[in-house]
C-alpha cells in the first residue's frame, strides 16, 4: 500500500465518528430548538407585546457550547489535530448549512450535520485537506443558495 492509502484508511474511522457526532449534534440541536420554540410559544401565547423568554435567550448559546465541548472531546479521542483550526470554522459557520437543513426535514440536518463536520475532521490531514474544505465550502454555498434563492 502506498503512503497515502495508508493515511486515507486510518483517517477514515476519524472522519467517519466526527460525521456521526455531526449528525448527533445537528438532531440534537434542532430537537432543543424545536422544544424551545413551542415553549416559548406557549408562554406567550397570552401575550401582546413582544414576548422574549428565558428559552429563546439561551439556545444559541447552549448549543454553540455543547458543541464545543462535545467536539473537543470527540476529536481529542479521535485524535483529529489541530483542533484549534478545526473546531471554530465547524461551530461558528454550520449554523447557516444546518438552518437550511432544518427546514427540509430531521434526515436533511442529520446529513448536514454530518456532512460538515466529516468534511472539515477530513481537512486535519494534509493530503486531503484541498478537497475537504472544497467540499465544506460547496456544502455552505449550496445552503446560502438554498437560503437567498
Amino acid at each position: 500500500m502506498t503512503t497515502s492509502s495508508v493515511q486515507l484508511h486510518s483517517a477514515l474511522p476519524r472522519v467517519l465518528g466526527a460525521a456521526a457526532t455531526g449528525a448527533i449534534l445537528a438532531i440534537g440541536a434542532r430537537s432543543y430548538l424545536s422544544w424551545a420554540d413551542r415553549r416559548s410559544a406557549q408562554t406567550c401565547q397570552d401575550s401582546d407585546t413582544l414576548c422574549v423568554t428565558w428559552w429563546n435567550l439561551t439556545a444559541l448559546p447552549l448549543i454553540l457550547a455543547v458543541t464545543l465541548l462535545v467536539l473537543t472531546i470527540t476529536y481529542k479521542h479521535l485524535d483529529i489535530r489541530p483542533r484549534l483550526v478545526i473546531i471554530p470554522p465547524t461551530v461558528l459557520l454550520a449554523p447557516i448549512p444546518l438552518a437550511v437543513g432544518a427546514g427540509r426535514g430531521w434526515s436533511a440536518v442529520a446529513l448536514t450535520g454530518a456532512a460538515w463536520s466529516g468534511c472539515l475532521a477530513l481537512a486535519a490531514w494534509k493530503r486531503s485537506r484541498v478537497l475537504a474544505l472544497t467540499a465544506s465550502t460547496a456544502i455552505f454555498l449550496a445552503a446560502m443558495i438554498l437560503t437567498y434563492h
